[in-house]
């Protein structure tokens, strides 16, 4: 039945075309009839022969207007034979005219090159010239495309992207107005856009959907992919019904480099190495290589290659604080040395034939691989072994019995996202246009191995003052009981593994057609889209105590290399390849004699299928200088999902699904109105959907009872997805030549946020207390972003290569429960900022260029605690200082240097209040010196 639907959706914008192409038309009746005529093939480039997306291009006869793609290409059909004349607009060149001659029955080709001085182009004005360079180069790029976007979308060129100190995507869209990132150790891995959650940003690479590599969450973890495989990233912030409706932030479309963008033999790359005042060096590379060959061109190659190996060494102190005794004191307090090496390789790919200029085939394929392989060396103090003493305070306590524990623990980490787009593309002679594709992608993380050797001390009397809240003063320090290994002994050997696999097929389908409707010209445009993934997540946790596992006393494990973090002197480490050796030889006599741990090794489990079938209709048509997009989309999910629920008493299991099947609508109404050819406005009426994530719709379930009384921790198969219905509103004012000011404001009506919550209720007759993701029936994130981009060429002499990008986002959220707990009924927006922004000065001329960009973030809520809100979790703000420089010779080599984190801006996390800081890492400021070359 439901290929059916999909085959019976696919077909039916064919036939409803061609029945309108053969349909006769009665007099005076306002019916859909086709545009009739010829089609102009086209491409906009450079004096260098790159196609140059994002111009503007209008049949000065008819006023119809097309955008040229990314690689600067575009059709115009529904034309009539006879000559007309292509006005060409781009910003930061000059405007330019082509007359061209228009032949029946045959289709017309035309290359249009602007600032080369053809004689069939008029330049407006020669102010419009800028000398274009490195940064003013992409900024061109994406402003244009922006500029004639149908809705609000920014757009990250990769010249732009090479231009900041940013190794992976996530790190380059921090860049972009209205949007944040979170961090792992100093780089950036998920984005937040518009304050929004990262699950409600969906990821594409070349049209493909990147399914999530964490179990836990639909967020892409962006430090997976590299960002100098990108072409340019595209940021969507209002949807059109051709799109996936679920992004409630936005869509990330990542587009990697097409053979076609300059049909010629090209080959550039760069390499380069720099130091890390946090520990070792850093080493980066790519390459990529492109050509057009065979008969009049019409195939092309392409391949790229990245690798880079990063060495860092960050620092960091935890505190985990409860509330005791109507005082909040630390439980236990992590002193973490590490030692890491983050390695990220990736290849891209494309073979593309155009047999004709109104045929395209392609098949394009992605893949990186992240490999986080980490020691860390830990000090523990555990307060919580002993007992709190009378006189604490909300910074200060004493304890007795506390134990100190030692730890050395070996983990690695694996991420792999590999993406397969097999399409092609027909326009027909009366303008219509037929595209499809069928599409693979697959996501894996795995952790071969999260082995830990950990040994403890007997019980110690210990006390913490905390007044300093980022620097905390902890009495063993003074006392340097922690530094005899003799009141150490074996404690236990930890195994962890888990692997997690999401593959998603997906066949899709568009045909646009060019009609007149009563007298109108109107683009309409069908499609569908038949998705289709698997999820399976799988983890296993052994413990061995036993005796004769022992490695022997810690004094024979040590090295004499000191540990230390910040003004903290840990003691000595341990020998990472002897106690990796061991964990290695001992761990399959463990895991055969060890006890498993149950119920970690299964309530983690899951497997889930999730099926999307979808159609769209929409109407393109402009009334004077006001472009309309209208639509309609429907999505119907059905969803299958399984897993264990296991009582953590008698490790008996249950085997648990869930079915569920829902149907949605987006409808969509898109105005761009041209105040004048440089002042644009937008209007956009959208809707949007968050599905819940996987692991929290499938019915899992642990549970203890203590003292009778049950705890719980459940899924929610009846958790529904969240919706938003927005609005956004904008304008934007273009300079000439090159720059813009805008201002957009947006409003997100959420209902049914989803949200962990921990509340006392009953389960299976007996009093508990539950922990599961519910739905809060209400919410709003608002807000609005600033954005000032201009070069200073009015300025005289060598003043005039100074530049400036500037954007602040200003949010507001909220979600309502529905409910009061502990005396509130409505939260802050995990992941929302109330300000972020950027600013970058930057200068260019004769080959040199430069940029000093700063970005900041403020607090952001990150975890609920429903029962205490001095116990909720925050990270607090933070900004980063970068530098770029680079010089070009001209000869088509670059040297360039990096600086990054000058301001070595510390990452922290908190509970309630900043005095209480929960976590404290700082990662240091790295130099990265290489060259560019460029054939």
């Amino acid at each position: 039945m439901k290929l059916a639907l999909l085959v019976g959706a696919a077909v039916a914008p064919l036939v409803l075309a061609q029945a309108a192409m053969a349909a006769p038309v009665a007099e005076g009746a306002a019916v859909v009839a086709p545009a009739a005529g010829e089609t102009v093939y086209g491409r906009v480039a450079d004096r260098s022969g790159s196609g140059l997306p994002g111009a503007e291009i209008v049949v000065r006869e008819t006023g119809r207007r097309v955008v040229s793609n990314a690689s600067g290409e575009f059709s115009i059909g529904g034309l009539q034979p006879g000559r007309v004349t292509l006005d060409v607009r781009y910003l930061g060149l000059p405007n330019a005219s082509q007359a061209v001659s228009v032949a029946a029955g045959a289709s017309t080709t035309v290359d249009i090159v602007l600032g080369g001085g053809a004689a069939s182009m008029d330049a407006t004005e020669v102010a419009d010239v800028v000398v274009v360079g490195a940064i003013t180069d992409g900024q061109a790029r994406a402003l244009n495309q922006q500029k004639n976007a149908d809705g609000v979308l920014n757009v990250l060129s990769a010249d732009a992207i090479g231009r900041y100190p940013d190794p992976n995507v996530a790190e380059s869209l921090q860049r972009v107005a209205g949007i944040a990132i979170t961090r792992d150790q100093g780089e950036g891995r998920y984005i937040n856009v518009r304050g929004a959650p990262s699950a409600f940003t969906a990821v594409s690479v070349d049209g493909v959907k990147i399914p999530a590599v964490d179990p836990g969450t639909r967020a892409v973890d962006l430090d997976t992919l590299p960002s100098d495989i990108v072409a340019n990233v595209e940021i969507a912030k209002t949807l059109r019904p051709s799109q996936d409706a679920d992004s409630i932030a936005g869509a990330v479309e990542i587009k990697t480099r097409s053979p076609f963008d300059r049909r010629q033999f090209s080959l550039n790359g760069y390499g380069g190495a720099s130091y890390n005042d946090y520990g070792g060096r850093d080493t980066r590379g790519g390459l990529t290589v492109s050509n057009v060959f065979g008969p009049d061109q019409t195939f092309g190659a392409i391949l790229s290659l990245s690798f880079s190996e990063t060495n860092r060494k960050p620092e960091n102190v935890e505190n985990a604080w409860v509330e005791d005794g109507g005082v909040y004191v630390i439980e236990e307090t992590l002193f973490k040395d590490y030692d890491t090496q983050r390695t990220r390789q990736a290849i891209t790919g494309g073979l593309e034939w155009r047999p004709s200029d109104a045929t395209r085939l392609w098949l394009r394929g992605s893949y990186a691989d992240f490999e986080d392989d980490e020691y860390r060396n830990t000090l523990v103090i555990n307060y919580a072994d002993g007992s709190l003493q009378p006189g604490a305070t909300n910074t200060r306590a004493p304890y007795t019995g506390a134990r100190l524990y030692k730890q050395l623990r070996h983990r690695t980490q694996n991420n792999q996202i590999t993406t397969v787009n097999l399409g092609g593309e027909h326009d027909f002679s009366n303008g219509a246009v037929w595209d499809a594709s069928l599409t693979w992608a697959k996501s894996e993380q795995t952790y071969p191995h999260r082995d830990e050797l950990v040994f403890r001390s007997g019980g110690q009397t210990v006390s913490y003052d905390a007044t300093n809240h980022y620097a905390p003063t902890y009495s063993i320090f003074a006392s340097g009981v922690h530094l005899n290994p003799a009141i150490f002994s074996f404690r236990e050997n930890t195994y962890r593994a888990n692997t997690t696999n999401q593959e998603e097929y997906a066949f899709k389908t568009n045909v646009e057609l060019p009609v007149s409707l009563g007298g109108r010209d109107v683009e309409l445009k069908f499609g569908a889209k038949y998705g289709s993934r698997d999820i399976d997540a799988d983890e296993e946790r052994f413990r061995d105590r036993t005796a004769s596992s022992t490695p022997g006393s810690l004094a024979s494990v040590l090295t004499t290399n000191e540990s230390s973090n910040y003004d903290y002197n840990l003691g000595f480490k341990m020998n990472n390849e002897l106690v990796n050796e061991y964990l290695q030889r001992i761990s399959s006599v463990s895991r055969t004699n060890a006890t498993r741990r149950m119920p970690d090794s299964l309530v983690a489990d899951y497997q889930a299928r999730e099926d999307i079938l979808a159609g769209y209709g929409q109407a393109r048509f402009d009334i004077g200088a006001t472009n309309i997009l209208l639509g309609l989309r429907v999505e119907q999910t059905t969803f299958e999902g399984s897993a264990l629920k296991v009582d953590a008493d008698t490790l008996a299991t249950t085997p648990q699904t869930v079915e569920r099947d829902y149907t949605d609508f987006f409808p969509n109404l898109t105005i761009r109105h041209n105040f004048s050819e440089d002042l644009i406005g937008r209007f956009a009426l959208t809707r949007a959907i968050s599905r819940p994530e996987y692991s929290d719709v499938v019915p899992r379930s642990e549970e203890t009872t203590d003292g009778g009384r049950v705890e719980a921790e459940i899924g929610n198969p009846d958790l529904e997805p969240t919706l938003s219905n927005n609005i956004d509103a904008g304008l934007e004012y273009y300079f000439r030549p090159l720059g813009v000011v805008s201002f957009n404001a947006f409003y997100k009506d959420l209902s049914d946020y989803r949200y962990a919550l921990t509340y006392d209720s009953t389960y299976n007759g007996l009093p508990a207390t539950l922990t599961s993701t519910q739905n809060a029936p209400e919410g709003h994130i608002a807000g609005f972003e600033v954005n000032w981009q201009q070069k200073f060429v009015f300025l005289p002499g060598w003043l005039s290569g100074f530049g400036v990008f500037a954007n602040y986002t200003s949010t507001d959220a909220e979600i309502k429960l529905g409910r009061t707990f502990e005396g509130r009924d409505s939260y802050a927006l995990p992941g929302q900022s109330d300000t972020n922004y950027n600013a970058a000065l930057f200068y260019e001329m004769a080959g040199f260029s430069a940029r000093l960009s700063y970005t900041k973030r403020s607090d952001y809520l990150e975890e609920i605690n429903a029962d205490d809100a001095g116990l909720d979790m925050y990270v607090e703000g933070r900004e980063q200082l970068d530098m770029t420089a680079s010089y070009d010779f001209g000869n088509g080599v670059e040297i360039f240097g990096e600086a990054k984190n000058l301001t070595d801006s510390a990452g922290v996390r908190y509970y309630g209040v900043r005095e209480r800081t929960y976590e404290y890492e700082k990662f240091g400021y790295n130099v990265f010196f290489g060259v560019r070359f460029k054939l």
